[in-house]
């Protein structure tokens, strides 16, 4: 299993499951067996990775709605690890990507600049 298809297996299990910093939280806590801890352990920064990825698509989602006249939602995750920057982008009835960025080339007034430009759009 890949980490997208542990997650929607324990979402089908009725699990709530969270990235917490660098914890993986879930719950109920009765229903976790030592099997399942196991497997959670071996998959777990993919499974880590996965659940930022959603969440920062949801929050680039949630933008738009909220500001309906908005072309277009960036946000900024500097702390997706030691090297890069990761940008993820929503883009109103078309869709969401992410682009990896290294740290060292990665500058905020350039992109500020590029949208304000329209070069983003």
């Amino acid at each position: 299993m890949d980490a997208i298809e542990i997650i929607e297996y324990l979402r089908e299990q009725n699990f709530t499951v969270k990235a917490d910093g660098d914890f993986l939280e879930l719950s109920p806590p009765e229903k976790i067996t030592d099997e399942l801890i196991k497997r959670l352990r071996k998959h777990k920064p993919a499974i880590m990775a996965e659940l930022k990825r959603e969440s920062r698509r949801l929050k680039v989602l949630a933008m738009l709605a909220e500001k309906p006249d908005s072309q277009r939602a960036i946000i900024t995750d500097l702390d997706s690890g030691p090297d890069d920057v990761i940008l993820t982008i929503a883009i109103r009835d078309q869709y969401t990507f992410e682009m990896q960025i290294p740290k060292d080339k990665y500058d905020a007034f350039t992109l500020l600049e590029m949208i304000n430009k329209g070069l983003v759009q």
